[in-house]
Formats: C-alpha cells, sequence, structure tokens
C-alpha cells in the first residue's frame, strides 16, 4: 500500500502546482516553445535568402536591358546627330567637312526613302498627279514590288509608242553565258543556210577573212590555218565546212544570234530632260514623285527605254541590277569616280516597268523566286521563260497603262544601298498572240555613296560650265547684233 500512496502523493503533488500561480512552470513546456520558436526562424531565413536571389535575378535582367537599350539608343543618336551636324554644316557653309576613313569629303546629307510593303495585298493611296488619287498594290515583300493600275493615260501610252516608232527600234543584243546545252538543238541550219551567212559580200564564194571572222572559240585555229592556204580550192572550204558544221554552228553563229535565246525583243531610248516631249518630261516627274527619291538622282538616271516583243518574243529571268565588289565599279559613275577596275556592272535602284499595251495572249512578267521560293524547287530551270514561265511564283499580266516597281537593292541601315536583293530575279514571258510594248525607267545609284556623290558633283559642273558658254554665247549674239544694227 505504500507504493500507491506515494504515487497518490506524487499525482497531488503534480496537480497543485498546476492550480498554483506564482510556482514556476514546468520545463516541459518551456522546452517545447524553444523548439517551436527555432523552426520558425529557420523558415524565415530560408525565405529572406530565396527572397533575396529572386530580386538579385530581377534587377540584373532589368539592368541588362537597359544597358543594351542604352548602348543602341546612345549609337543611334550619335549617329543621327553625326549626319544632322554634317548636313548642317554643309549647308551652312557648303564645304564638306574632314575627310575620314569612311567619308572622302562628301557629307551624308542624300538619303534614300523606301516605301513600306506592309504585307501582300495591301493597297495604299499615293498622289502623283493633281486632283488624282492612284492606288498602289504590294504584291510581293521579297522583292519589294508594287503596281500602280492607271498609272498612264491611253494618250500617254500612244504618244510613247508613237515617239518609240519614229526614233527607230533596234535589235536587243544581251551576253548568254558559256555552256548552252540546249544550243545546238536549237541552231538546225542547213550547210546552204551557213555558206549564205559566212558569204559576206554575197558573191558566191567564200574568201580568207569571211571565214575566220567572228570566230573566236577552240576552232578558230583550224579556220585560220586553213584560211591563210591561199592556194587551196574552194571546195576544200566546203569539204570542211560540211565535216564541222556542229561545231562551226556553236563557233561562229551563237555569237550572233544566241543572243535571240535569251532574248527576243526590239527596243530603243527616249531622252526626258530639257527639251524632249512633254509626256516623256512628266512621267520622269511622276516617278519621281512615286519613288520619293531626290529628284536628282532620278534626273541623273537613264533615259527611258522602249521595248517591243513581237509574237515568239521573251526574255529569260534575269536581274535588272548586279552585285558590285570592290574589284567592280557602276558603268554611270565609272568615268566620274576615275577607277581603273575592269569589271563594270549596271547599278539600278529601282526598275520602273511601264506597260503601254494590252496583250493578247502570254507576255506576263515572271519573277520566278519572290517570297522564299528556290530554284531548285519541282526540279525546274525557272530561268527559262519559254518552257517554264508558269512556274514562277509570281506573275504579273500586262495591262495597258499599268507600271509595276521593285527595288533591286537592299537597304543597308543607315538610308542608303545595301546588297543585291536575289529576289528581284524576273523575265518576261513569251508573247503567244499580238505585239507587247513596255517601257523601263532604272534610276542609278552608286552603292558606294562617295563614288555618287563625285558623279554629281562632276556633272553639276559640266552643266554649269555649259551654262556659261550658253550664256556667253548669247552675249556674243547679242553684242554682234547691237553691232550690225550700229552699222
Amino acid at each position: 500500500m505504500e507504493p500507491q500512496d506515494n504515487i497518490e502523493e506524487d499525482d497531488t503533488a503534480a496537480s497543485a502546482p498546476s492550480s498554483s500561480s506564482s510556482s514556476p512552470p514546468p520545463r516541459s513546456l518551456p522546452r517545447q516553445r524553444v523548439s517551436l520558436q527555432k523552426s520558425s526562424v529557420c523558415s524565415r531565413s530560408y525565405f529572406m535568402v530565396v527572397m533575396v536571389f529572386f530580386h538579385v535575378y530581377i534587377i540584373n535582367v532589368i539592368a541588362l536591358l537597359l544597358y543594351v537599350h542604352y548602348n543602341n539608343g546612345s549609337n543611334a543618336i550619335t549617329a543621327n546627330r553625326d549626319f544632322t551636324s554634317r548636313d548642317n554644316s554643309y549647308k551652312d557653309t557648303g564645304a564638306s567637312n574632314p575627310q575620314t576613313p569612311a567619308d572622302s569629303g562628301f557629307p551624308r546629307n542624300m538619303h534614300l526613302p523606301r516605301i513600306e510593303g506592309i504585307r501582300v495585298g495591301h493597297v495604299q493611296k499615293v498622289s502623283l498627279l493633281p486632283g488624282k488619287v492612284h492606288e498602289m498594290k504590294t504584291l510581293s515583300l521579297k522583292p519589294l514590288l508594287f503596281e500602280i493600275p492607271q498609272f498612264l493615260s491611253e494618250e500617254e501610252c500612244g504618244v510613247v509608242v508613237h515617239l518609240a516608232q519614229l526614233k527607230g527600234l533596234m535589235e536587243s543584243q544581251v551576253m548568254v553565258p558559256e555552256g548552252q546545252e540546249e544550243l545546238n538543238q536549237q541552231l538546225n541550219l542547213s550547210p546552204e543556210e551557213i555558206f549564205n551567212f559566212l558569204d559576206l559580200n554575197q558573191d558566191g564564194q567564200l574568201q580568207p577573212h569571211e571565214v575566220c571572222w567572228q570566230s573566236s572559240m577552240s576552232v578558230k585555229p583550224w579556220f585560220c590555218s586553213l584560211a591563210r592556204l591561199r592556194k587551196c580550192n574552194v571546195w576544200l572550204y566546203l569539204v570542211f565546212i560540211s565535216v564541222c558544221v556542229c561545231s562551226f554552228t556553236l563557233c561562229v553563229i551563237c555569237n550572233l544570234i544566241r543572243s535571240q535565246l535569251v532574248r527576243n525583243s526590239r527596243h530603243t531610248w527616249l531622252y526626258q530632260g530639257q527639251g524632249a516631249h512633254q509626256v516623256l518630261q512628266d512621267l520622269r516627274k511622276r516617278v519621281t514623285r512615286l519613288t520619293r527619291l531626290p529628284s536628282s538622282l532620278v534626273e541623273l538616271s537613264e533615259p527611258l527605254q522602249v521595248v517591243r516583243y513581237e509574237q515568239g518574243g521573251h526574255y529569260h529571268a534575269h536581274h535588272d541590277s548586279g552585285p558590285v565588289y570592290p574589284e567592280t565599279a557602276c558603268t554611270h559613275t565609272r568615268l566620274a569616280a576615275n577607277t581603273t577596275s575592269p569589271f563594270q556592272t549596271s547599278c539600278r535602284y529601282i526598275t520602273v516597268l511601264f506597260y503601254l499595251n494590252n496583250v493578247e495572249e502570254g507576255g506576263e512578267t515572271t519573277f520566278p523566286v519572290a517570297d522564299n521560293r528556290t530554284y531548285e524547287e519541282n526540279d525546274v530551270d525557272l530561268l527559262d521563260t519559254r518552257k517554264h514561265c508558269d512556274k514562277g511564283n509570281l506573275r504579273v499580266k500586262p495591262i495597258k497603262g499599268t507600271a509595276v516597281f521593285w527595288y533591286n537593292y537592299l537597304s543597308d541601315g543607315r538610308g542608303w544601298v545595301g546588297e543585291q536583293d536575289e529576289y528581284s530575279l524576273h523575265g518576261g514571258c513569251v508573247v503567244t498572240r499580238g505585239t507587247k510594248w513596255v517601257a523601263n525607267n532604272w534610276i542609278n545609284v552608286d552603292p558606294d555613296y562617295q563614288r555618287q556623290a563625285r558623279y554629281q558633283q562632276f556633272v553639276s559642273q559640266q552643266q554649269e560650265t555649259q551654262e556659261q558658254e550658253e550664256l556667253i554665247s548669247e552675249l556674243n549674239s547679242d553684242q554682234h547684233i547691237e553691232r550690225h544694227q550700229d552699222l
């Protein structure tokens, strides 16, 4: 019984302190509170560390974005300030800034605006004539291609065609790359036709100079060595020709008529400057408003080319302008640039094509690789507009008075000419029925800004000299008239 009494006493003693408020709390309770505080502190510190790292990461990302934006913005502002200061100093003083490695004395005060295509099918309003608004439709973004219906009136189209006929058209000659495998199949000439072609004076006999002329390929030494045999008979020539008729055809005949395999048309050039027909001058002014380019560039570009395609006429796919490398020079600025580059290329920044009549059938302008189409697609030769014109990605039907224009070069990002746009490849489909009349206005711009500036300065100096000479001649004529009257 004693152990039980002790247990009861212990229970009583244990219950007694709980009832009294003055006695200290038991040890077990404080130990539990301390353990709870320690776990709470650990969770809070972990949370604080995570939040600190998260905020540091966000701050670093924001700082990086601000750094990139600040650098790009400062570079653009610096470039704009540089161009603005150059323009202002050029306008105020009329002199060029000191030479720099990039600029050799001409400030970049002339820029080339580009029209935005927005999207294929987008139509924008353009004002080209007083009291008339034209609709310009985006046909392609690669290349940047637009179509403007009723750009010319029927009367204007008739005037241009009539002026071209009065001036006279010549055969369009185009150099063809070597290696035309199907050339031999297309040139199906008889020995009589070859003999008549070689007989330049049509005397019924072949002279040595008639055999060797225009022969520039591998068989030329054979013909020339044969022609040097002055005592050989004429039949020897005929035998030799009959044996080598195929190779001779490739060597001699193709130099003159192989261009017909690439382009079959006739063309002429019409001057559009001061003193030209009013329709031609108005057309050039309209092109200036359309392209939004400086008038000096348009006025110093090529004259208007008028082309006629008869039935069967075509033009294989090509680029109006070529890529410009350090060893090449633009044709229009080569003399003014005083360069000794052996290679020349046409630098045509913009092509403006006018349809002067309605073609009965065929004659479309094809853009085979417009908008991401490749040459290898469908395993066909998209350059051949006689066979695969319908395989092109984009074809523009010739409608009288309609104009289409596109950019042959990309922008360099600084308001000038960049690299060649490979998607500007285009050609003329075969005219299957009727006749096709078109006209071309090319805007010539040299990708090298300094060469273009020197060219314009050179032309302006020539014009000033010419105007001074005309003024002096007029003064002299007036003085001569006054002296004649006095006498």
